[in-house]
């Protein structure tokens, strides 16, 4: 009987480090001291929203890139083969070079740099080059060899990195630096849905399907070659590493969330921990913060430029993987030079008109055996999320589609939340399930007449 390896618990949760560290970007040490201070005493229902799409919503993502094979081109063929190549190299752009891989490096610098430029240097020109040069050169290094991408990471930059973070997070519970102050801004009213939208822009979700690939590979190389001990493997190592995220997202909301009565009201979840480190540690705090943010920029970086390396060269396997992480990092490196304030806001209507469609094929994917893996239901299901993303992500641009938005807020449930595709998903799937099950009962029927 031939047997199956499965993978030690010392393996497990060393690929579990390194997930979580791949995972642990910039974004995800800003985004929730903003969503702390903004919600005050309304943090723990805001964070709840924040956790299902920073949190939940990666770990399932996971799970169904596992499942499937290891790639989010066998996820998204389900839908349909053109379907799985445009979308899965407009995910791998997204938050590849257009994105994701060039924040990574203006974020660090950002907080990582700047507070130590002397004031009287434009810190957007030349410095901004030479770090970023400098940034993305070591990213291509480490992820010239994949292989090696658990030992680097795993054993090396994840401990130095959750040793900075830890430091932080502990003694600004231990001895707050305030108090909880009265929510505002948008946390005011529908603090959860508004903690959902804002955990698009940690690029999780999606960033859960590019990394797939990475951490199937990272599986394999320890010798395990069956399916179902890779889904298991893969699962048990995701788990380590949302449980890691969601203990870093809630200390920080904490520290966002006590931190406005002593300085002042934020606009940038990085100004608030510089503030917040600066309080806790004095200037040692801020070298300690610069330190933390580099190294999770660094080692996301990595990760993001080997997931569109690897996806890149699967589709264009003429061209060596070294060359396509070369010109990724170069172009990147120019990308980030645009300036953080750019790619912020360029990034979430993006995020918006893509993340629905995400979600709705990993959600999908656990009921596959349920539907009988009809194609129709994930083709319905998508198109009725895409057909209401798509006007989000337009009035998220500023876009005058007043007449249309007016209607979808008067008659669809959740559209000002902004989750409104969810009922046109579902609908859509229900329809899909309606086709695909008639379809395949004619099937059956023409085979028992030929017979």
């Amino acid at each position: 009987m031939k047997s199956t390896k499965s993978l030690s618990f010392k393996d497990t949760f060393t690929i579990g480090l390194m997930m979580f560290a791949l995972f642990l970007g910039a974004g995800n040490m800003i985004f929730p001291p903003l969503l702390g201070q903004t919600a005050g005493t309304n943090v723990w229902t805001a964070i709840l929203g924040f956790l299902i799409t920073g949190v939940g919503l990666p770990l399932l993502g996971i799970v169904a890139i596992g499942l499937t094979g290891g790639t989010l081109r066998d996820l998204a063929g389900r839908v349909h083969p053109s379907f799985a190549i445009i979308f899965s190299t407009l995910i791998y752009l997204a938050i590849g070079p257009f994105f994701g891989i060039p924040r990574t490096g203006t974020v660090a610098f950002e907080i990582g740099a700047v507070p130590f430029l002397p004031e009287t240097v434009n810190p957007n020109g030349m410095p901004l080059f030479l770090y970023t040069v400098i940034f993305f050169g070591i990213t291509f290094w480490f992820a010239l060899n994949p292989t090696k991408l658990v030992d680097r990471i795993g054993k090396i930059l994840t401990p130095i990195l959750i040793g900075v973070i830890g430091l932080i997070a502990i003694k600004g519970i231990v001895n707050p630096i305030g108090s909880f102050s009265t929510p505002s801004g948008e946390y005011t009213s529908n603090p959860l849905f508004n903690g959902f939208i804002n955990g698009y822009l940690t690029m999780d979700a999606i960033a859960a399907l590019v990394f797939g690939i990475v951490v199937i590979n990272a599986v394999k190389s320890r010798g395990v070659s069956d399916k179902k001990e890779i889904a298991k493997a893969t699962t048990k190592a995701g788990i380590i590493a949302v449980s890691g995220l969601a203990l870093v997202y809630l200390s920080l909301a904490y520290i966002g969330a006590t931190s406005r009565n002593v300085l002042g009201e934020s606009d940038n979840g990085g100004t608030i921990l510089t503030g917040a480190a600066d309080v806790l540690f004095g200037q040692f705090g801020i070298v300690l913060l610069a330190v933390a943010i580099t190294f999770a920029c660094l080692t996301t970086s990595i990760g993001l430029v080997t997931a569109c390396g690897e996806y890149f060269n699967g589709i264009m396997p003429n061209v060596s993987y070294k060359l396509i992480i070369g010109i990724i990092c170069v172009f990147s490196a120019a990308v980030a030079n645009v300036g953080l304030t750019q790619l912020i806001n360029m990034t979430l209507p993006v995020l918006i008109g893509i993340y629905p469609l995400a979600i709705a094929l990993v959600v999908y994917s656990f009921f596959h055996r349920q539907f009988g893996g009809y194609r129709e239901v994930y083709i319905g299901g998508l198109l009725g999320a895409g057909a209401v993303s798509i006007f989000d992500s337009l009035n998220e641009l500023n876009v005058n589609i007043t007449a249309i938005t007016d209607i979808l807020n008067a008659y669809l449930p959740l559209f000002e939340q902004g989750v409104g595709w969810i009922t046109p998903s579902l609908i859509g799937a229900i329809i899909g399930y309606i086709i695909g099950r008639s379809k395949s009962q004619l099937a059956d029927r023409a085979d028992l007449n030929k017979a």
